[in-house]
């Protein structure tokens, strides 16, 4: 059963930026200022990096960011996820960063997460040499295998939890009851591990997405699920969300990626009223997280206009038309 590595890591990219960024880029993520927002440029980037020869998509990010250091206004990130072993990925980076820097002309920041289960592949610079005229280009690497499950099991990070979740799901394609078994220890570590309910619920959605399983095996995981809240008392997963899932995944994955983005966008608002004015009651919470795409933009924008938490109560008791 394969799973789908790519829609996976982009929603997690777009999702938990900041964890990832101190998981597996620390230095880039010291260096970000995590009070201004930031913003996904998904529509421009395949603009600019459109690989007409592949013809398939990436789990790639490119992201307009604010430096701490004071000495550019903003700059780009360029994130992107490689989960099979392929000769062209430093040429190609290399390529899309000048594209990205032609266009923008502002500094553009790229790294390459390798997110295969091949030992010791780990491609490098790029360089090319043409009488005497020489280019090297070095962009930032992750490798996911080197980095131990014990020390993602350890680490107080929900990237590091998902990324454990693709680890497990790569060693398993062949043996579902081991996956099952795995994904059973994650998705308990969520409720062990004290997240809120909104982070149980997004963190289990990817875990979900990329380690799926047969539906014997899924309606065996669901009743220990559903066994194992009834004794905290915490039915966070098997209410009215995991229906949801369960309805997304059978309407299609294009219709889950939406909503997977509005979903994600809902969390990114949230946490943009979090770091203004503390912790948002839940009431507030729930009517931010019902709102659409559009609406989720709208209210976005009107953020950087309100003074005090008052105004964001005045905006969702009547928003816009979605």
């Amino acid at each position: 059963m394969a799973a789908d590595y790519d829609g996976a890591w982009k929603e997690l990219l777009e999702q938990y930026l900041e964890p990832f960024l101190r998981l597996c880029f620390p230095v880039v993520a010291a260096r970000v200022d995590w009070t201004k927002p930031v913003e996904f440029l998904d529509q421009e980037l395949q603009e600019v990096v459109r690989d007409a020869e592949a013809g398939k998509l990436r789990a790639d990010k490119l992201v307009r960011v604010r430096s701490r250091e004071g000495r550019e206004d903003w700059l780009l990130i360029h994130v992107e996820v490689q989960a099979q072993t392929d000769a062209r990925l430093p040429e190609r980076m290399y390529a899309y960063h000048h594209r990205i820097r032609d266009r923008y002309g502002r500094p553009v920041v790229s790294m390459a997460v390798l997110a295969d289960a091949v030992e010791g592949w780990k491609p490098g610079v790029y360089e090319e040499e043409y009488w005497g005229c020489r280019l090297r280009f070095e962009y930032l690497v992750s490798k996911v295998a080197e980095v131990g499950l014990e020390q993602l099991d350890a680490a107080a990070n929900p990237a590091a939890v998902v990324i454990a979740a693709h680890r497990r799901a790569q060693q398993t394609t062949g043996d579902m009851a081991r996956r099952k078994h795995f994904k059973w220890q994650l998705t308990r570590g969520l409720y062990e591990r004290g997240y809120a309910r909104q982070d149980v619920l997004e963190i289990f959605r990817l875990i979900d997405w990329l380690m799926d399983l047969p539906e014997r095996l899924k309606i065996e995981f669901r009743n220990e699920l559903v066994e194992y809240e009834a004794t905290r008392a915490m039915p966070y997963v098997t209410s009215i969300e995991m229906l949801g899932i369960e309805k997304g995944r059978q309407a299609g994955r294009e219709e889950g990626r939406q909503e997977g983005r509005r979903a994600g966008q809902a969390q990114m608002v949230l946490r943009l009223v979090q770091r203004r004015w503390g912790a948002v009651a839940e009431a507030t919470a729930q009517r931010i997280a019902v709102l659409s795409s559009t609406q989720l933009e709208l209210l976005a924008e009107a953020l950087l206009d309100f003074h005090s938490p008052a105004d964001l109560e005045t905006w969702l008791a009547v928003p816009p038309a979605a």
